[in-house]
């Protein structure tokens, strides 16, 4: 019973996302041709790796102690070709990163910048939510990711990047926008305000410091990403607590304006999170030196123009 690696991968990637149509798009295969592989590993072994749960492909108990021992094969592959690059001097190769959605801005601009000093490289980007980076760490993915605080344990390592403050914006007909004083966090909590989903980073940010205040948003609207959330508020349906670094274009624009409020900005960082003892490729390891040294430069630059 041998399984390739290309089957490993297939059985990682519907393990990830549930489903064999969005695993097959994710691995530009058809859905049929995921089906029958899955099928092929679960007949070979006599084992269920997935049972249907609704919609849903769930890991069986057996095929999430598989899943483990597939994620450490696929990290050991990588690995293998990381080392192999460095041994034969390679200048290229394959980087692979992953971002928060809120993140998405200043990092594209930085892989444009990075891509053009280096040669024969190939970028894969993926921009997603928080829930999605820590599966995508848990089964050694992306090379890097960058989002904000990671939770504790989880066999990761971060380094703090930069700063990443939440700031409150408004439609620039808004009442409260031209008011020639510091607004009070009450009078402006009485507003309605464009929120983020539960479970969000930004969202559990926005909770723990207004908690921290005694105080909450009791008008709200749910909104599942940054964009969305800016549109809206544009539009006039309320307020909104976003990333300073999501908002630059629409603030030059003055389709944005950024209230000064007290208590805010809310101060967080972005970190670069791998997972611990990951050997990273020539080409990832310059890739975060170029990060952790331009990323905060580069957002000053952003902020003074």
């Amino acid at each position: 019973m041998a399984y390739s690696l290309s089957q490993i991968r297939i059985f990682e990637a519907v393990a990830q996302y549930e489903s064999y149509t969005r695993a097959a798009e994710k691995l530009y295969m058809t859905q049929p041709a995921v089906s029958m592989q899955i099928k092929q590993m679960e007949d070979e072994s006599g084992l269920a790796l997935f049972e249907r749960q609704g919609k849903k492909m769930c890991l069986t108990p057996i095929g999430k102690e598989v899943l483990h021992y597939a994620s450490r094969v696929l990290q050991a592959h990588n690995d293998m070709l990381g080392a192999m690059e460095e041994l034969k001097g390679a200048k290229g190769g394959h980087l692979v990163v992953s971002v928060a959605t809120t993140a998405n801005y200043f990092v594209t601009q930085l892989l444009a910048e990075f891509s053009r000093q280096q040669q024969d490289i190939n970028i894969t980007l993926d921009v997603t939510n928080r829930h999605t980076l820590l599966d995508q760490l848990e089964n050694h993915e992306p090379d890097m990711v960058i989002m904000g605080e990671p939770p504790k344990g989880h066999g990761l390592q971060s380094e703090r990047l930069m700063a990443n403050p939440l700031v409150v914006i408004a439609a620039p007909n808004h009442p409260l926008v031209g008011v020639e004083r510091q607004l009070l966090l009450s009078d402006v909590l009485a507003e309605r305000f464009i929120v983020r989903e539960k479970g969000s980073g930004t969202r559990s940010a926005i909770e723990r410091h207004l908690h921290k205040h005694n105080a909450s948003c009791k008008n709200t609207l749910e909104m599942r990403s940054n964009e969305t959330i800016k549109h809206a508020v544009e539009a006039g349906l309320g307020l909104g607590i976003v990333s300073l670094h999501t908002i630059q274009p629409e603030l030059d624009s003055g389709r944005l304006v950024m209230l000064p409020v007290e208590n805010f900005p809310i101060r967080r960082h972005w970190h670069v999170v791998m997972r611990k003892g990951k050997r990273l490729s020539p080409i990832a390891r310059e890739f975060k030196r170029f990060v952790m040294s331009e990323a905060p430069r580069f957002v000053r630059n952003l902020a003074a123009t």
